[in-house]
């Protein structure tokens, strides 16, 4: 893998509101490249949403953000290409169907046809080959999966896989294109308490080397900048929270369907209140709608 360098993560009174409220709301962060950045909420209230906003996948309707140096709303697809997901429901799942080594084989293809320098593709194939098992191999050591561990060594099927394995697979997979933002959903979701710190102890890791990570989960370890979700309440004003400092809650709708709603607000070209003139031009090519945001998370 090359040599990465961290997004620093920035917000102020950060929101997204969709037909039937707010997903998120009130979020302020100033984090430094290569930190270590956790969602902590129950489910159900934002978090998804929330981290699909600051990767540029989904359109926030209130305040700013900048990752990367690259502001948001205005600049999502500059964004999206400096920032990874991981596992994230629904977005960027593994493939059941294949084995541990096709996955692998499918992410370097994927990585060289979107992220690598066009003439990267005019190498010779042997030359192509041999960097992308360099590329991987690396990854693989990066997230701390042994595929000699696995039952069936590289042909182990993504099914067969434990929930921690699945993880790492996924974190090796982001890597491959050395992004400066790591991003993963649910990360201690079906985790025991044993394999909570090994996954916490992974993305230590991958921050240590110079990749900012932002990870959703149940409860943050203490030494991450922590990100809250929070139901909201329901005489809560349907107005704007105050800019929050990163350890102050951000109201976010309970009800599961803002998520969907918040998403399908995502692509409704409307300019974001921050007090200045909206390019609604750079809008328009950056955001063509919830679905094409979502298609695009695969290729990160």
């Amino acid at each position: 893998m090359d040599s990465p360098h961290g997004a620093a993560v920035k917000a102020e009174d950060f929101g997204l509101k969709g037909p039937r409220g707010w997903a998120f709301r009130g979020v302020g962060i100033d984090a430094a490249p290569g930190s270590l950045i956790a969602v902590e909420g129950p489910s159900g209230s934002g978090r998804t949403c929330l981290l699909l906003a600051l990767t540029g996948r989904m359109k926030p309707t209130w305040g700013h953000a900048e990752v990367g140096g690259h502001h948001l709303p205005k600049r999502m697809t500059a964004v999206r290409r400096i920032t990874a997901l991981g596992p994230v429901s629904g977005v960027n799942e593994l493939d059941q169907a294949l084995t541990v080594a096709e996955q692998l084989r499918e992410g370097a293809l994927l990585q060289r046809h979107y992220g690598a320098p066009v003439r990267a593709m005019f190498r010779p194939r042997a030359e192509r080959r041999a960097a992308a098992e360099a590329r991987i191999a690396a990854a693989l050591e990066a997230a701390g999966l042994d595929l000699a561990a696995l039952p069936k060594g590289e042909r182990t099927s993504v099914r067969d896989l434990e929930r921690l394995e699945a993880v790492r697979l996924s974190v090796a997979i982001a890597l491959l294109g050395s992004p400066g933002l790591l991003a993963l959903d649910d990360l201690d979701l079906k985790l025991s308490d044993t394999e909570r710190v090994e996954a916490w102890d992974l993305l230590r890791s991958v921050a240590a080397r110079g990749i900012t990570v932002l990870a959703v989960c149940s409860e943050a370890p203490a030494d991450a900048i922590v990100l809250r979700t929070t139901p909201k309440e329901p005489d809560a004003p349907d107005t704007p929270a105050a800019p929050a400092a990163s350890d102050t809650p951000a109201v976010a709708e309970s009800d599961a369907d803002a998520e969907a709603d918040a998403e399908a607000d995502g692509g409704s070209g409307t300019g974001t209140k921050t007090g200045t003139k909206t390019d609604t031009k750079t809008d328009k090519d950056d955001t063509k709608g919830a679905d094409d945001a979502l298609a695009e998370a695969g290729r990160a």
